[in-house]
């Protein structure tokens, strides 16, 4: 079966169960997708059922597929919440304590909702310390589509709760929003640095973050001239918001958290890798290239990621919870790190032999496609290099060095396996959903974001005007995939909270089921100055090569642009006054916003 899914293991499954086969008889391959974003995680299922079904019983292949508008009317979409709450605050707005009731619209099945819900607990408090809270989440079965995962899952829904509660905070105490946040953020120390599900948040950067976006984006000039700005305008109004934003990474449900690795070296020096990670875009791909040149000092071109492939690699998780890299990456590294150790002993002895003097392997280095010594005897004085040290540099001479492909041929005649699998499960991480408290996440993903709109006051239409967003995403792998994605995830959210709305018929019928109906984000709709900054000097310890996840948490900074919104809107009334605004945001929830606040 090849089938466009996130999770091709789990189709394996439900093939197998249809067709009353064993596991074994089955195997699905996912080519790269033309995107996912956790729709494609569990109801690609039923097509890929659907067509394995058809081709059983005709004994001939089969090709199952849906017109854009049968697709949207037929699978779910990210869940509708409604949120209860009651809050207490002090005079500065610092929380003392929150009950919020969440709801989860959860379709016709039951599908990911619970955790959907769950996650969305585990987010209600984004990055502020609440010292006393009493959280609840429940799926109401309704007569829809069976909503499924969508980017953030879950984790979205929750963080708006709260960031629309500290807004209304704010102008309950006359006091700007994002003071409220900075006097409410996560401090880094002692109990005011612990969850309310009992994680400490290890490596704090979040006040950091918010410290630097601070600067860097001169908010406090800008929403100075901004105010300016509004006292000479009747019909048009600036918004100027700055919103944080703490992901947890790791999938909820632990045992989820693991993944394998098949990587095979050719006599030539080249290599194939399979992990069980699905490309839809993301650039997993070009992650798994460079982690497997870097581990095994090849060049990215001699590296070929196989398609995604059950009789590959079994067993799998989804590809979500922003997991993609940490996980398989970590599994490639463990397969190439084997493969490396077989190496090692025939690299001693060419080496060795070469140079007529005896190399230890702890002494040798790969890199660029070639595996040296890296110590350099100099008038009897012997100096350490590191593999990042160029052969070509002048620091190791051509005798020092042999190439890879040398080296693998030499391994072959011993012989010597070329072949091996790897595997990774992520440490230290634990939780009791029936107590609520654990350490369900290995780290989190913490950014910030601040954003100036304009409103118009005739039609609710808003432009963005600039967005200032920093991010931490670790030691990048590659920076222009985490660049993406950040851009990507921050138009993608602005999309959920401004524009894509959801309306059916009195009889149950979708009717925004083509783009010419549901409106996406167009490239106009962009900010139309975005900054895009990555925090220096930020590491993270026991993950790949010291990145950090980067598919989910952006998607959240898109809540400055709504909330950047309702400072416009809340322009319009001349006075500190609570701004209902529906989401999304759409040009008639704004317009009747700024009517509601005038009057």
């Amino acid at each position: 079966v090849m089938s466009s899914t996130q999770h091709p293991s789990e189709v394996q499954h439900i093939v197998a169960h249809l067709l009353h086969l064993s596991v074994n008889q089955v195997v699905v391959q996912s080519p790269r997708m033309g995107g996912g974003f956790g729709g494609k995680e569990t109801q690609a299922a039923t097509f890929a059922a659907l067509a394995a079904l058809g081709a059983a019983k005709t004994q001939r292949p089969v090709r199952m597929r849906v017109n854009r508008d049968l697709d949207m009317m037929l699978t779910g979409k990210r869940h509708p919440f409604l949120a209860k709450y009651k809050v207490g605050f002090d005079a500065e707005g610092c929380f003392l304590a929150a009950k919020i009731e969440l709801f989860s619209n959860g379709g016709w099945s039951l599908d990911l909702s619970l955790a959907v819900t769950d996650r969305a607990m585990f987010h209600l408090d984004n990055a502020y310390y609440i010292p006393n809270v009493e959280f609840s989440g429940r799926v109401a079965k309704t007569n829809l589509a069976s909503n499924t995962a969508f980017r953030g899952f879950g984790g979205p829904q929750g963080m708006l709760v709260i960031e629309e509660i500290i807004d209304r905070i704010g102008r309950l105490l006359g006091v700007t929003p994002e003071t409220i946040r900075e006097r409410n953020l996560y401090r880094g120390s002692g109990e005011t640095n612990t969850t309310h599900y009992g994680q400490l948040i290890e490596d704090n950067r979040i006040q950091r973050v918010w410290r630097e976006l601070k600067v860097g984006s001169q908010f406090e000039k800008r929403r100075a001239e901004i105010a300016n700005w509004n006292s000479t305008q009747s019909h048009y109004k600036r918004g100027l918001a700055m919103t944080p934003v703490k992901f947890g990474i790791s999938f909820t449900m632990t045992h989820l958290n693991q993944a394998g690795a098949l990587v095979l070296v050719y006599q030539d020096g080249t290599v194939q890798v399979n992990h069980g990670g699905t490309e839809m875009g993301q650039g997993l791909h070009t992650n798994m290239a460079m982690i497997t040149a870097r581990e095994l000092g090849l060049r990215v071109e001699n590296i070929r990621i196989m398609p995604t492939s059950t009789d590959k690699v079994p067993n799998t998780s989804a590809t979500a919870a922003s997991c993609g890299t940490d996980l398989n990456g970590m599994a490639v590294k463990n397969a190439c790190e084997t493969l490396r150790e077989r190496l090692l002993p025939v690299a001693a002895k060419l080496l060795s032999e070469k140079l007529k003097r005896d190399v230890l392997s702890q002494d040798i280095g790969f890199h660029d496609g070639l595996v040296f010594v890296r110590t350099k005897v100099t008038d009897g004085k012997i100096t350490s290099l590191q593999e990042s040290d160029r052969c070509d540099s002048g620091q190791i001479k051509g005798e020092d060095q042999i190439t890879f492909c040398e080296l693998v041929t030499q391994a072959y005649c011993q012989p010597i396996s070329l072949s091996a699998t790897g595997y990774y499960r992520t440490p230290e991480i634990h939780y009791d959903r029936v107590k609520g408290t654990g350490k369900p996440f290995h780290y989190f993903a913490v950014g910030a974001a601040a954003t100036e709109v304009e409103v118009d006051g005739f039609t609710g239409m808003t432009r963005v005007l600039r967005t200032d967003i920093l991010h931490d995403v670790g030691n990048s792998i590659n920076a222009g995939i985490n660049r993406g994605q950040i851009e990507g995830g921050f138009v993608q959210g602005m999309g959920w909270l401004t524009c894509e709305e959801l309306v059916w018929d009195d009889k149950g019928r979708l009717l925004t089921h083509s783009p010419d109906t549901y409106k996406i984000p167009a490239i106009g709709d962009t900010p139309l100055e975005l900054n895009v900054s990555f925090l220096s000097e930020a590491a993270q310890p026991n993950t790949i090569h010291g990145s950090k996840a980067v598919g989910e948490p952006p998607l959240m900074l898109a809540i400055s642009v709504r909330e950047a919104i309702r400072d416009a809107v809340a322009a319009f009334g001349g006075k500190s006054t609570e701004v209902k605004l529906a989401s999304p945001a759409t040009c008639e929830a704004i317009f009747t916003a700024i009517r509601r606040v005038s009057q």
